[in-house]
């Protein structure tokens, strides 16, 4: 910190090189482990997707891409509620507040299965019109069907999953979380290969490998409730509306990053389909699927800087925050760097790994997209980890914003026209675009935030209204 001749604290700026050796250290345990488990969780995804490939063809692997946007808002959903609960339990704790943390655990668990519940319907009503919504023709559609009808049946294991690895990292046991989620994956890429070849038994084996793996993660967490360190304790008494809905506006970025996903995929498999017919769909589900790890590092990074940003917030020290940030940024950009330089000078041999058949379409479509989709990644970590500190340090407007602004505001009409403008380069390009624009948008918040938190301007709140009672410092 540093002090104004007025005598309030004000925010040290960017151009002041501060470095905290124990911070640093802090941040690089938990991001490692964040970043090592979700890695986990993406590995088993592209492993669906190459045993699909292999198992099954062009058709099986149009057919996962058409139906993993409903994976992605599962994943949206389950990430909002862990990382709304978990700011809001460690705000609480440092506050020593214990009544509120059992409300908040109990209500988060409490959501979590009430948004559970229209999943499962669908899944086991209306999994055949949910395929065909997402674009599946009679070519794809039973092997499309099959996969949604389990994953939207097993809606609540997976979303469990996502809110205790998050509170299990806000409640001192990081690494069983990243234990959690390392054998859930490792499990699901076992399976997978036992299932669709020795098993012969094709989409569902697929599906089948998919779901253990969450159930599996949970079984691996349990232990936690029963050792000295836990304090998640469920608590009677009716849910606090006030609660859920931090649970929902504090999540809100992490959901809207994995729901844009989904959103991105429904349009461009519209686009693709009707350029390309289900080879331009498969040739997009290989970008998709790569895509999938970067995004899994980027939430890496965001998720262990979580707790380090938001017992700072609790804390009141500006400093932390913002070197946490920081940290983030340089780990984006590090990784982003590395991605690009790959998918440039390796395109081919990516797109060959989850091309079975050697389609010449189907290959030259998924080089074309190596080389200009992923021009998005330095933006979209950049996008992702101030999203994430902005909810981080209890002020999740912004983040809103940019969140809205690269899921849905830019990106749906820039796919349609640049679509139109240059066919697949320009729908390969629409991301690309929508991040960069996205970037400068959180710049310029974030630049707005800096100057009102250190002119103390109480005429612009950033942060979420408290509860009577609850000390808040307003942006």
């Amino acid at each position: 910190m540093r002090t104004a001749p007025n005598g309030k604290e004000t925010l040290i700026t960017h151009s002041a090189r501060i470095h905290d050796p124990a911070l640093r250290n802090e941040f690089i345990r938990y991001t490692s482990l964040s970043i090592i488990g979700i890695l986990g969780v993406s590995c088993y995804i592209l492993a669906d997707t190459w045993f699909i490939a292999a198992g099954l063809g062009t058709t099986g692997l149009a057919a996962l891409n058409l139906a993993i946007p409903v994976y992605s808002f599962l994943c949206g959903i389950g990430m909002m509620l862990g990382m709304g609960g978990s700011t809001q339990y460690t705000l609480a704790g440092a506050r020593d507040q214990t009544e509120k943390k059992d409300r908040i655990w109990t209500d988060t668990i409490l959501l979590g299965l009430a948004l559970s519940v229209p999943f499962v319907l669908f899944g086991a009503f209306g999994a055949d019109a949910v395929a065909t919504w997402l674009g599946a023709d009679a070519q794809t559609l039973a092997d499309t069907a099959t996969y949604l009808r389990w994953l939207m049946l097993f809606a609540p294991a997976f979303l469990f999953n996502y809110i205790l690895q998050a509170f299990m990292r806000n409640d001192g046991s990081p690494h069983l979380a990243t234990w959690a989620q390392l054998a859930g994956s490792f499990l699901n890429i076992v399976l997978d290969w036992f299932f669709i070849f020795p098993c012969h038994m094709g989409m569902f084996g697929a599906i089948l490998a998919t779901v253990l793996s969450p159930v599996t993660g949970i079984l691996v967490m349990l232990p936690h409730f029963w050792s000295k360190r836990n304090t998640l304790h469920f608590t009677k008494g009716l849910p606090d509306s006030h609660v859920m809905r931090q649970d929902i506006s504090l999540g809100f970025p992490s959901f809207v990053t994995q729901v844009s996903a989904g959103i991105v995929m429904i349009v461009l498999n519209t686009i693709f389909l009707k350029l390309a017919g289900n080879t331009g769909v498969a040739a997009y589900g290989v970008i998709a699927n790569v895509a999938c790890v970067t995004t899994a590092v980027f939430n890496g990074v965001a998720q262990g800087m979580q707790p380090l940003t938001s017992a700072a917030c609790a804390a009141h020290d500006r400093t932390r925050e913002h070197l946490c940030l920081h940290y983030a940024i340089v780990t984006t950009l590090v990784f982003s760097a590395l991605v690009c330089l790959v998918t440039w000078v390796w395109p081919g041999p990516i797109a060959s790994v989850f091309n079975s058949e050697q389609d010449p379409v189907l290959q030259a479509i998924a080089v074309q997209g190596l080389e200009l989709y992923f021009l998005s990644t330095p933006f979209a970590g950049i996008c992702i980890i101030l999203s994430t500190w902005f909810a981080s340090v209890h002020a999740p407007k912004p983040g809103q914003v940019m969140s809205l602004a690269r899921g849905f505001v830019l990106v749906i009409p820039l796919a349609y026209g640049m679509a139109a403008l240059f066919s697949t380069a320009g729908a390969w390009l629409a991301v690309p675009v929508a991040e960069a624009l996205t970037a400068l948008l959180g710049w310029v918040l974030y630049r707005r935030y800096l100057r009102s938190a250190e002119s103390g301007n109480p005429g612009i709140s950033w942060q979420m209204p408290q509860e009577k009672g609850n000390h808040s410092s307003v942006i």
